[in-house]
């Protein structure tokens, strides 16, 4: 069987109230000063698997535990930067793969957190791959930060010629830090049979078909929010998910 680049490379009280007071109370003022965060860094651990088969190659990621815990993600909030990526073992057919990486975005550093979403199709594999940070291969970099400004254009790697960014699937998505107490990351994959193929969303893009309902409330989400497919690729709920990071 002949492998492309790519196959190849497969792979975070109480108050003391006054109640006798002198004279009329003084008018309160507005506290605009934001909360503190449960914890520094924002750690995303992007698990990428693979898996051979004797019609071609596939590559699937996960940023959060699915209800398949072999193809878990360690994504959380730490006062602690991640060193390396936690993620499930596979199921002795998908594999972890080089493409797996970790960042820890410092949520002190701005208001917004950018999460890109860079999606990429390789016509020699017919297969997507999904990045959300930059990994060990440049070709398929994404560059979620964050930052005061709003990024609304998504910055990805451009796939080395073999593979090429989808721009309807991918996407730059600013999250207001100071909406609310959580962070709702939102895990929707997709799998078409005839290609073998899965492929993974994160946010809203171009396409509502693949549409995953990240946000930022005051409410822990407990269910992901995600588009219905396109008719030949179809949601998966066992490796769809959604996690509540506490940011307060």
């Amino acid at each position: 069987m002949r492998l492309s680049p790519r196959s190849r490379a497969a792979l975070a009280g109480a108050a003391l109230t006054v109640t006798t007071l002198v004279g009329p109370a003084p008018a309160a003022t507005a506290d605009t000063t934001p909360p503190p965060p449960a914890g520094r860094y924002l750690n995303l651990h992007q698990c990428v698997y693979s898996a051979f088969w004797s019609a071609g190659f596939d590559l699937m990621t996960t940023l959060v535990p699915s209800q398949d815990g072999r193809f878990s993600a360690g994504t959380n909030v730490s006062d602690t930067p991640v060193p390396a990526a936690v993620c499930g073992a596979g199921d002795g057919n998908y594999e972890r793969n080089v493409y797996t990486a970790a960042e820890g975005y410092d949520l002190t550093a701005g208001r917004y957190l950018n999460l890109h979403q860079c999606v990429f199709w390789s016509d020699y594999d017919q297969d997507h791959l999904t990045t959300t940070v930059g990994t060990t291969d440049y070709k398929f970099f994404a560059s979620t930060n964050v930052s005061d400004s709003r990024d609304t254009a998504p910055s990805c790697g451009d796939g080395g010629g073999v593979d090429h960014s989808v721009p309807l699937l991918s996407s730059a998505t600013p999250l207001d830090l100071t909406a609310g107490r959580y962070l709702n990351l939102h895990q929707c994959m997709y799998y078409f049979d005839r290609f073998h193929d899965h492929f993974t969303t994160f946010t809203a893009s171009g396409d509502g078909r693949f549409k995953a309902g990240t946000n930022i409330s005051d409410t822990p989400d407990t269910k992901p929010s995600c588009g219905a497919g396109d008719g030949n690729y179809q949601l998966i709920p066992l490796l769809s998910g959604v996690k509540a990071l506490p940011l307060h």
